[in-house]
């Protein structure tokens, strides 16, 4: 896995690039996060299984925020290149508010015109290095990027979440901001593309299990982020990672 920082005109919106080589099959646990992301294939077959089926995802797929973890298949000789956008950043370049993505893969031309996904599949195509790659989609995303100010309301809304850990109710985070909860809550979702309280639940969770080590047990870690009970803890561990605390930490996801 190879990553790539964004130039100084796209860092306000990406946190980073990454280019997935997979010389053999495998299969990835993918976590909810709070960013967008896009995903262009290079080469290979990707799909996952949901309620039994299997879909293969698009050529240039955008994905959502979702509410559980995914098994990503990912074929022999596969390579694939994801925009992981900062939160809230990609709502800069989509005219389409962010929630209305919920926690699904859709194409990328869902959103933006056939003949411009169509162009930079081939032009991504055609390059010889993933340097070349990587100028390629950043000059994309300039071309889409609207010339729009930043909702400042809600990136301190963001702010607080992440000083937080997660571990903030809604009442809290509206404290000292100039707006009432149901206005805020659709400003929140159609910027960052989830609610604030689901949101604070994945910051709270990631957080949990990036700072996870064995010499604390689950029931201390759970209390120190925030949870009352190791039964509630558990209910949502699972429903995030789709595993027990126990599983999940024998084998981590890969990203």
């Amino acid at each position: 896995m190879a990553q790539f920082f964004p130039s100084p005109a796209l860092q306000p919106y990406i946190k980073n690039f990454l280019i997935i080589d997979c010389e053999q099959e495998m299969i990835n646990r993918i976590l909810p996060d709070t960013s967008i992301v896009i995903a262009f294939r290079l080469r290979g077959t990707v799909s996952y299984t949901d309620n039994g089926a299997k879909h293969t995802l698009p050529q240039s797929v955008i994905s959502g925020i979702r509410e559980s973890s995914r098994l990503v298949d990912y074929a022999k000789d596969t390579t694939n290149l994801l925009v992981i956008f900062k939160e809230g950043g990609a709502a800069a370049f989509f005219k389409e508010p962010m929630h209305e993505l919920g926690s699904i893969s859709v194409s990328l031309e869902h959103l933006l015109q056939r003949s411009k996904v169509n162009a930079i599949e081939e032009e991504l195509a055609a390059a010889n290095n993933n340097n070349q790659r990587i100028l390629i989609v950043e000059r994309f995303l300039l071309s889409e990027l609207k010339k729009t100010p930043a909702d400042t309301l809600i990136s301190e809304a963001i702010h607080k979440i992440r000083l937080t850990k997660g571990d903030i109710k809604i009442k809290e985070l509206l404290a000292g901001l100039p707006i009432s909860r149901d206005p805020f809550e659709k400003r929140f979702r159609k910027i960052t593309g989830t609610s604030p309280k689901h949101f604070a639940a994945i910051i709270r969770l990631k957080n949990l299990i990036e700072n996870y080590t064995d010499a604390i047990s689950f029931t201390e870690a759970a209390y120190s982020a925030g949870y009352y009970d190791q039964a509630h803890f558990i209910k949502d561990f699972r429903s995030f990672t789709g595993q027990t605390p126990h599983d999940f930490f024998k084998a981590p996801p890969l990203w």
